[in-house]
């Protein structure tokens, strides 16, 4: 009787810890200024292991990297987000075209890899997103955009 008794306690504590600690968590979010520094390479090796960890984690899990991602963001002061703007625009002016058209492939891939779910929550992400932006950031962003 005491194995048993010692059997059912061990369940429990697994099945607590199964409940607690997911077996897979999603993947930690990265900081935006660390990951400002990055070189491009590094931030592509990055990306390509966050990327394979999104891929095996399971859509909530996604979800919720996606909503810290946006909340660690939100709370950058305006100064801080508009400084990281400006470092990533001057790294991908120093691209070259060729690595400019594979990382736009990359992120093409990735979009289409998605889900029609998945697809739909990043277009209600990105509409929030652009709701929040003053009409003049809007109407820059829009000046940015490539004519179709």
């Amino acid at each position: 009787m005491p194995t048993r008794s010692l059997l059912g306690t061990l369940g429990a504590l697994a099945l607590l810890l199964a409940w607690t600690c997911p077996a897979q968590a999603a993947p930690q979010v990265p900081d935006p200024q660390a990951w400002a520094q990055l070189t491009p390479q590094q931030q592509a090796q990055r990306r390509e292991a966050l990327q394979r960890e999104l891929d095996a984690a399971t859509p909530a899990e996604r979800q919720a990297f996606r909503a810290r991602l946006r909340q660690r963001l939100e709370t950058l002061s305006p100064a801080e987000r508009k400084a990281l703007v400006g470092q990533t625009r001057e790294r991908w002016q120093a691209l070259s075209p060729e690595e400019r058209q594979d990382l736009a492939e990359q992120r093409r891939a990735r979009i289409q890899a998605m889900t029609p779910q998945e697809r739909r929550q990043l277009l209600e992400q990105r509409r929030d997103m652009l709701s929040r932006l003053s009409p003049e950031e809007r109407a820059a962003l829009r000046e940015k955009l490539p004519t179709r």
